[in-house]
């Protein structure tokens, strides 16, 4: 390695913001929870280029009013900052202004919780006016009820003989009213876009309509892409896809519209959700969802549940639902020896028993792919083929000898 190099990574090492993660074992949720969940933590901080160097666990009732964990775990958390340059302290759940400015004041470093990551990289990936818009939103919903965090510098202070509001004071007050006033002309940009977007939709005609939905970086757009033959962006990251993507796609003689969203994820920001139930609106308006799914995850069927939760908030009408069980090609899992008796877990059973199991439950209106390798694509596509064609019979039933029916589609 030449001297270019090394400076460049001495550099890089200075500048770049380093991490602890922290988060809690409560009776909620268990200690295998609040490990997983500071794993998929970690993988938001890394998405918004911070590095996560060591991740902090407090068993509790619940968490400390004041400093979200526990004076004896403050401290802890202190002597680690002070002994490794740490320079960010992000926590797994969303802060109350008061935790926020307790925690950042003990700790004398930027704390921020895991609303605010996630409010970040929606703001790094947003590339359409709507998107800004949504994300602005939120993150001045976010900011309102903690702007007297930005102004504790400013105390109350006295003028003249008489006690009157102080500097501080007024200008949390005077801010507030810009975010307020921001916030009405954001809700009111949004309704016009809305008004566009359901003319744009009412313009497309009466194609069946697809809906493609998802746990955060389960394989959306890669799917999307295949199908479409489009180039939307895909990326091993969260949240790479936020805008919504329409495309019309044609399997055999079979056109349809096809719609890519933005993935979901646990403990997604209130604010975030009610932002972007516009943005959702194709998949309140979608005849046929297709809700993918990362097989290779260990806790993926909890990632189907957070999905069909946050639809529920977002449509209460129930709709014919494919799933796609993808990256099958990442599925492992260890084998129970003959000797042990105790009972299987999730990582003891074979992808061939997951199969079966959800083929039984699904009525087979589900099919397991690997959309990196390629694998059982053709077979997708004839299943999404049948399934939108009885959609279409349905709607156009005089058209039904044009759609003959699709044995494979090579």
């Amino acid at each position: 390695m030449d001297l270019l190099h090394i400076m460049e990574k001495e550099i890089s090492e200075i500048y770049e913001e380093k991490a602890i993660l922290v988060g809690l074992i409560t009776p909620q949720q268990n200690e295998e929870r609040a490990k997983e969940y500071l794993e998929e933590l970690a993988f938001l901080a890394e998405t918004n280029a911070i590095v996560p160097k060591k991740r902090f666990l407090q068993r509790l009732e619940y968490p400390n009013t004041h400093t979200y964990v526990g004076q004896g775990k403050l401290e802890e958390l202190k002597t680690y900052i002070d002994e490794n340059n740490i320079n960010v302290v992000i926590v797994d759940d969303e802060l109350s202004p008061k935790q926020l400015r307790n925690i950042e004041k003990f700790l004398n470093t930027k704390v921020l919780d895991r609303t605010i990551l996630i409010l970040d990289i929606f703001v790094q990936r947003a590339q359409t006016s709507y998107s800004k818009t949504q994300v602005e939103l939120a993150q001045l919903q976010y900011m309102l009820p903690r702007l007297s965090h930005m102004w504790t510098h400013l105390d109350r202070q006295r003028g003249g003989g008489t006690t009157s509001r102080g500097t501080g004071e007024t200008q949390i007050e005077t801010d507030k009213r810009i975010v307020q006033t921001r916030i009405a002309l954001l809700k009111e940009d949004l309704k016009k876009i809305d008004r566009q977007m359901a003319t744009q939709r009412k313009n497309r005609g009466k194609m069946v309509r697809v809906a493609l939905v998802g746990y955060t970086n389960v394989g959306k757009s890669t799917i999307m892409n295949l199908i479409s033959k489009s180039e939307v962006f895909a990326e091993n990251k969260l949240f790479a896809t936020l805008d919504t993507t329409v495309r019309k796609v044609t399997i055999d003689n079979l056109p349809f519209l096809l719609c890519d969203t933005v993935g979901f994820i646990r403990k997604l920001p209130h604010h975030l959700v009610e932002s972007f139930k516009s943005t959702l609106d194709e998949v309140r308006e979608a005849d046929l969802l297709i809700h993918v799914v990362d097989i290779s995850h260990q806790n993926f069927e909890e990632q189907i549940d957070v999905v069909k939760h946050t639809l529920s908030e977002i449509d209460k009408t129930e709709k014919p639902v494919i799933m796609v069980f993808n990256k099958i090609d990442a599925f492992t899992y260890t084998p129970k020896d003959e000797d042990d008796l105790t009972p299987r877990k999730k990582e003891n059973i074979p992808l061939e028993e997951f199969m079966q199991s959800w083929m039984n439950n699904m009525h087979d209106n589900c099919i397991f792919i690997s959309a990196k390798e390629k694998e059982n694509i053709n077979e997708m596509k004839t299943l999404f083929y049948n399934k939108i064609k009885e959609i279409h019979i349905q709607r156009f039933p005089y058209n039904d000898f044009l759609y003959p029916q699709a044995e494979s589609l090579e």
